[in-house]
């Protein structure tokens, strides 16, 4: 018999409500989220209000200056004098300057690159691993992060001290507003890990900016002149120019950029930290919860692995896409309403969310609406991108999407090459909203 959530939700009392709806969001989503669809679309809570259609949501994340993330802003380093990060501006000059900047350094002619990164670190873990492995500590966390000191340029640091300053940063920039109901000691033992590590980050970003901006000098000034010369004979030869190494901090250092474009070393500085930030611990996330979603099947995993083994990766890419549909890495992103605006105007679940109401868009449940997917509940890896919401819609969408398009299911590729994989516990998420323990063992 399907659990009449609506009911239980309607005889509760108040401070009974948001508590419910948040604990089916994190228990029972999927049938949670298909009554919600079928009978109550737009469900107004004490706490937040929660969307359910596909075409609400989308028109709710395409309107950044009316529903916005200004939640973001105290999490993110805004005050009256720093504009901090551009994830946490709307659709302004601040923000469509710098994505734009930093979409062109992430060149995505860069992915095979990428994705050799990937597939070389997360091969070595896994070899010298020899047969069995914690994988979320040493393998979901450390490839990106491994990514993060080779491809991005965060160098010279302990992986260790990368992973914590993800962390923290991810758990209190989006686990930690008030819809989550974090105790006032949790909340705050939240909040001031991450100023700690922030501060580190900080810190060492400075030392980072310093160190290539004087190797980027030397290497240019010094070497530059024999360079070109010997790459006009190469030329000639017509062989392949030669190269330094390169990495995006490297890159963005060597750009130049007129005053006007307002794209200073501090801020290439405050860009780089926020290229490991959405990078390690979402993706370890993904990684983990994809692996357990194919183990726990054992018919989807015997096609995932042959698929594996295939030297055309599309297909294992399109399983991992799909996987995630079921197992996101969170049911939905989070808005504040700067302006009243009236949702689904002219239909029967016609509702006006008031100016600071904080909007939970049901971004899982809108890749289970059948205005989107036909027949959603089933697995079907032939599905196109364009409704997917795990990178993110609109203006927001992740800045570093084809990088992890690239990375995620290069990982889980990886794993899935291995002999009778397996589980040998089940996923321990230790009472917090990340992975943080999950054993697997292969002959």
């Amino acid at each position: 018999m399907t659990k009449d959530f609506l009911a239980e939700y309607d005889a509760a009392t108040d401070a009974e409500k948001y508590p419910l709806a948040q604990q089916w969001m994190k228990t029972t989503p999927l049938p949670f989220f298909k009554q919600l669809r079928e009978k109550r679309p737009v469900l107004v809570t004490p706490e937040c209000t929660l969307l359910a259609l596909f075409t609400d949501i989308r028109d709710v994340l395409q309107m950044p200056k009316i529903f916005t993330v200004d939640l973001y802003k105290p999490k993110m380093g805004v005050t009256a004098t720093d504009p901090g990060y551009l994830m946490a501006h709307d659709d302004d000059a601040l923000h469509y300057r710098e994505k734009s900047l930093m979409q062109g350094m992430l060149n995505r002619d860069d992915i095979p690159r990428v994705r050799k990164i990937v597939e070389d670190a997360a091969k070595g873990i896994l070899d010298d691993a020899s047969g069995g492995i914690e994988i979320v500590n040493n393998y979901c966390r450390m490839v990106p992060a491994i990514m993060v000191q080779e491809y991005f340029g965060l160098d010279g640091i302990a992986c260790k001290k990368l992973l914590k300053w993800s962390f923290w940063n991810q758990y209190n920039t989006f686990h930690n507003q008030p819809f989550d109901l974090n105790s006032k000691e949790e909340f705050n033992r939240i909040v001031n890990t991450h100023a700690e590590c922030s501060k580190e980050l900080t810190e060492y970003i400075t030392v980072l900016m310093v160190r290539k901006v004087l190797a980027v000098k030397i290497i240019d000034r010094v070497f530059g002149l024999g360079r070109r010369i010997l790459n006009i004979l190469r030329a000639i030869f017509k062989k392949p120019p030669v190269k330094f190494k390169d990495d995006i901090v490297k890159r963005m250092l060597r750009s130049a950029f007129a005053d006007q474009v307002d794209f200073p070393l501090t801020r290439i500085g405050v860009n780089a930290g926020g290229l490991l930030i959405g990078a390690v611990e979402t993706t370890s996330q993904a990684v983990a919860q994809v692996i357990e979603f194919f183990i726990n099947r054992p018919e989807l995993l015997a096609r995932i692995k042959a698929a594996a083994a295939r030297a055309d990766t599309a297909e294992v890419d399109a399983m991992v896409w799909e996987a995630l549909r079921f197992v996101p890495i969170s049911p939905y992103m989070f808005r504040q309403a700067a302006q009243d605006y009236t949702i689904a105007k002219g239909t029967d679940r016609e509702t006006t969310i008031r100016k600071g109401t904080n909007v939970l868009t049901l971004t899982q449940s809108a890749m289970f609406d059948t205005y989107a997917y036909d027949h959603p509940d089933e697995f079907k890896s032939d599905r196109q991108w364009y409704h997917n919401f795990n990178y993110g819609f609109g203006s927001h969408d992740c800045l570093g999407k084809y990088v992890g398009m690239a990375m995620i299911p290069e990982m889980v590729r990886q794993v899935m090459l291995r002999t009778d994989i397996r589980a040998t516990s089940p996923m321990n998420y230790k009472n917090g909203p990340f992975p943080e323990e999950y054993q697997l063992a292969w002959k």
